[in-house]
């Protein structure tokens, strides 16, 4: 008889003021979290992403690694005039950046966190949220490579002495994105330039491999994009934002999004059913399907499979949050920075709506690494006032809260997904869905299957609705008044006259350059 492992117990980092303690996570005991690592003054801290060691920022010089099975410290580096610090995925190499002082001090440096040695170094003049950090991994650190002028470098995780071992030449590169798991694909944008179109490109990481992109695809007005990859490598998210959006419908621009796959299956837009912008977008963790918080207020959000067609829609809301469990059974939509802070809960198994609540002057917001609890927190420096953490349950009771005066961290430590089983029930699940079922005309019977019937009103749309069970309809009306909704999905009186004034708007520009062009 097999000996099954039990599963690993959760913790929580808080951090504070006075430094950072690790708490044992729920359940607790007594009601309150007990606390396994004690004060340890820090001005930041951050876990490896498999969570095994636990990267502490003590000064603006020392940096200590602590291993977190034991929660002793077991490196410590001294690096002066350090400006940032990151630590690889598995915990094997930690990255710094240095105030430079001269083109040939190498201010990048990564180092050994088993013996404390330096295995590369480079020079970076500056840093930002898009070239940081200098050297990318995989999730396993089979892979690493960086961002180089008009080109990605590719390096030897097992002997950084040998340098760039190959050299991808990609003209106007401006960021890059490592697919994770595994390391197969790096996706690179390149920025417009001189009339040219902003790109996307996809290539294959190994050298054979690199004569040309598996998959491209080109945008106008295109000020940044925000790239993301799902499990299995095969799929990649662009969300595309422009500064300025030409229709007047938006102050913060406009944004849009993409899909592209490795395979080329797909180069395009992802079809959504509502104009506005894109608010949140996430992978599950099969990689098999994302979720896509997106609209004018109230938002909609729909569920597609990885060859964007849709699955299930989850109706419309004061939401721009999204968050699905790592198990990818239950899933959070929230309302978050200016918003209110609603939050509501789905089993995405039994596409049914678990329950609603508010966590209001929310900054972050994460499932617990074994999907059952959904933690809150309002930290410092973002809002200064009512600082705290709440834990709630997959159903959206509230399981735990606590205040502080000043916090400014709160994270779970990682663990692996596979520790907590049921994921095979997930796969099970994620495959019984046939993308043929999908409400499409002119499929049949067989279209009825996976959405519910269409009204006569809405029967022309031929898309899935969203499932709003019998016991929240109430609720569901009520909220339809408030947020300008209804649960049918149809738009309220006062969208439909916002919807109008634009059209309007629209046809008289429409009418003024069509007299304008015939008067010349």
């Amino acid at each position: 008889m097999a000996v099954v492992e039990p599963s690993p117990s959760l913790d929580i980092l808080v951090r504070g003021p006075e430094g950072l303690f690790i708490w044992n996570g729920p359940p607790f005991p007594g009601g309150e979290p007990g606390v396994k690592l004690d004060r340890v003054p820090c001005t930041s801290a951050k876990f490896s992403d498999d969570g095994s060691k636990l990267m502490v920022s003590k000064s603006d010089s020392v940096i200590s690694v602590f291993d977190c099975k034991t929660l002793r410290e077991i490196r410590s580096f001294d690096v002066p005039n350090l400006l940032a610090a990151v630590i690889s995925p598995c915990g094997t190499y930690l990255q710094t950046f240095q105030k430079c002082s001269s083109p040939q001090h190498k201010n990048v440096v990564l180092w050994k966190i088993e013996n404390g040695e330096s295995v590369y170094q480079l020079f970076q003049k500056n840093i930002t949220k898009v070239t940081w950090p200098s050297v990318c991994f995989s999730s396993d650190e089979a892979v690493a490579c960086r961002l180089a002028t008009n080109e990605i470098q590719f390096l030897d995780p097992r002997d950084f002495s040998k340098g760039f071992v190959n050299r991808l030449r990609v003209p106007g590169v401006a960021a890059l994105e490592l697919s994770k798991a595994p390391g197969t694909y790096v996706a690179a944008f390149v920025p417009e330039s001189k009339g040219m179109p902003a790109s996307v490109q996809i290539y294959a990481c190994e050298k054979e491999l690199q004569s040309q992109a598996v998959a491209r695809r080109s945008f106008f007005r295109c000020s940044t994009v925000q790239l993301s990859w799902n499990s299995g490598s095969t799929g990649l998210l662009v969300v595309v934002q422009s500064d300025v959006d030409k229709t007047n419908q938006s102050y913060y621009g406009e944004s849009k999004l993409n899909y592209l796959t490795t395979d080329g299956t797909h180069e395009g837009l992802v079809p959504l059913r509502k104009e506005g912008p894109i608010h949140d977008v996430q992978w599950s963790y099969s990689g098999k399907e994302f979720a896509v918080v997106y609209g004018f207020m109230p938002a909609m959000t729909t569920i597609f499979d990885k060859k964007c067609n849709p699955l299930l829609e989850l109706g419309t809301g004061p939401y721009n949050t999204i968050r699905w469990n790592p198990l990818g059974n239950f899933i959070c939509l929230a309302g978050f920075g200016n918003l209110p802070g609603d939050m509501a809960f789905w089993d995405y198994k039994e596409k049914k709506q678990l329950g609603t609540t508010r966590a209001e002057l929310s900054v972050t917001s994460e499932w617990s690494p074994d999907g059952r609890y959904f933690m809150t927190a309002t930290t410092a420096p973002r809002l200064q006032v009512d600082n705290g953490v709440k834990v709630f349950r997959h159903n959206g009771s509230l399981y735990f809260k606590k205040m502080f005066d000043r916090l400014y961290q709160v994270d779970w430590k990682p663990e692996s997904v596979e520790k907590f089983g049921e994921i095979e029930d997930l796969v099970k699940a994620v495959g019984s869905v046939k993308i043929d079922e999908v409400n499409v005309p002119g499929k049949g019977s067989k279209a009825t299957q996976a959405v519910p019937k269409a009204t006569p009103a809405n029967l022309p749309a031929a898309k899935p609705a969203a499932y709003c069970p019998p016991h929240a309809k109430a609720a569901a009306a009520v909220q339809a008044e408030l947020f300008g909704g209804n649960p049918s999905g149809e738009l309220s009186k006062n969208a439909l006259k916002n919807k109008k004034k634009r059209e309007k708007q629209r046809e008289k520009k429409q009418a003024e350059a069509a007299s304008a062009s015939g008067g010349s």
